[in-house]
């Protein structure tokens, strides 16, 4: 069946449906939990594959968990969100009988477009606010995660029809079929400069979308932080998958004084939690040749270019030997603008650091840059917090932390400009996914002509008029 074929499925599957119950939403939630739980194993063991090692451990939180978790979160929350809401209408219309509120449908047929930094979660969290709104979905897979992609594939077809849930494979022509398909909803998430395509294709047929990207996340770093850690978070968050996350920290703002101190609190920590690297189970590889081959390039531009690199290798292992594809964090200290690391979302275990004077020279190092996913403060100092917070803008913020904004199932993620655009889990997601339509109802009496709104026009409307003007 082509993709035009079954999107034509699963649309007409959908309206001859309509209204969608809420049991038929939450059946879907529970098969969607137990498609990825009863299947934990498998996945973790597709995941590993398709990045040449990735800690078990790791993809049970990132991936098996942390798809679970919006899930059950929609489950517990569908009735409170799908509930009609009661809204005030235009006086005296109140008065007279006139009532509004608004209905939240289901859109019909969404397409995720999902990367292969996290294969499942990135694929089943959406699915989350999909089903809660009562829609069906497609996914189109990554084709860097093969396994997992095929995977994926099998079980859905075991839990759902496939009028319900279908997967697409294929490289980037297949992306940009999938991508131009007439869509009730869009939502891509992956590079800015694949959203812009993206935008392109789904533009000829007026599809809106959905766009979750990255861009350069930064860690500001305050006087007033706990430099132990503000370091230990720091690197845990960096390593974090081998620092293949949107969210990322993809540069530190340090004071001038302190960064020496922050320097030797980085290495310390990964050096803590990741004594070795080839054989260390928790630590994740780089997922091909062509992102490790991408990443060791820039170090070696910013090397070239005067910078002082620092790899964290504790136990002094020769990984250049070996093809297991496992890097250490680097830390790049005097990095310029001229350096890639800091002009690309750096995508690994790459961390540039940068001095500051004053709190302002950070404020304006992050705003002359584009609008970042994330924004990371550490620090104590509540006004200096405020200042950045208010003085910045970002798609999300942590502070005194890295990337926990986004497990917070009511809050919203998302972007801003090319960060992203739109928003999606928990609540949020629910609208995302659904269409707020409006519902007024009229009451009995001619409200018109006691308006003034009949032909002819006279001193009712004149009256009128005045009403709504003063």
């Amino acid at each position: 069946m082509s993709m035009r074929d079954l999107l034509d499925a699963q649309r007409g599957a959908f309206m001859a449906e309509l209204p969608v119950p809420l049991d038929v939403r939450r059946d879907r939630l529970k098969r969607a939990i137990a498609m990825v739980a009863d299947n934990a194993d498998r996945l973790c063991d597709a995941l590993s594959e398709d990045f040449g090692h990735r800690s078990r451990e790791q993809s049970m939180i990132t991936d098996i968990a942390a798809s679970v978790g919006p899930l059950k979160h929609a489950l517990k929350h569908l009735a409170r969100w799908a509930k009609p809401e009661r809204k005030p209408v235009l006086f005296p219309l109140g008065l007279l009988g006139g009532r509004g509120h608004i209905e939240y449908q289901p859109k019909g047929v969404v397409g995720i477009i999902a990367p292969w930094n996290f294969p499942v979660q990135l694929v089943v969290s959406p699915l989350a606010g999909v089903f809660a709104a009562g829609n069906r979905a497609m996914v189109k897979t990554s084709e860097y995660t093969p396994v997992t992609s095929a995977l994926m594939a099998e079980l859905a077809a075991r839990y759902f029809d496939p009028a319900e849930l279908a997967f697409v494979s294929g490289g980037p022509e297949a992306g940009k079929a999938f991508a131009e398909l007439p869509f009730d909803h869009l939502l891509f998430t992956g590079a800015t400069g694949i959203a812009k395509h993206i935008l392109h294709a789904a533009a000829d047929n007026l599809v809106p979308v959905t766009l979750e990207l990255g861009g350069k996340s930064p860690v500001v770093v305050g006087r007033s932080a706990d430099i132990a850690q503000t370091t230990e978070r720091v690197a845990l968050g960096k390593m974090l998958n081998a620092g293949q996350i949107c969210l990322a920290p993809d540069y530190m703002l340090v004071p001038e004084e302190k960064e020496a101190e922050l320097v030797d609190g980085l290495v310390a920590a990964a050096t803590r939690m990741y004594p070795t690297l080839l054989s260390n189970p928790d630590y994740t590889a780089v997922i091909n040749d062509r992102h490790y081959e991408r990443l060791t390039g820039w170090i070696e531009d910013a090397r070239a270019k005067g910078a002082e690199v620092i790899a964290v290798n504790p136990a002094k292992e020769d990984l250049g030997s070996s093809n297991a594809r496992k890097l250490p964090l680097h830390i790049i200290r005097n990095p310029t603008d001229d350096m890639t690391v800091m002009q690309e979302e750096i995508f690994g275990p790459v961390l540039p650091v940068r001095r500051y004077a004053k709190l302002e020279d950070a404020i304006g190092e992050v705003n002359r840059r584009d609008r970042p996913l994330a924004l990371y403060y550490f620090g104590k100092d509540e006004g200096e917090k405020r200042q950045v917070l208010d003085r910045t803008i970002s798609g999300g913020a942590t502070v005194n932390d890295v990337i926990f904004h986004v497990s917070q199932e009511e809050l919203p993620f998302g972007g801003i400009g090319p960060s992203g655009m739109g928003a999606y889990h928990g609540e949020i997601g629910f609208r995302t996914f659904s269409h707020a339509k409006s519902v007024y109802s009229q009451p009995k009496l001619d409200v018109a002509g006691l308006a003034g709104l009949k032909p002819p026009y006279g001193k009712k409307t004149r009256a009128a008029i005045a009403r709504q003007m003063k």
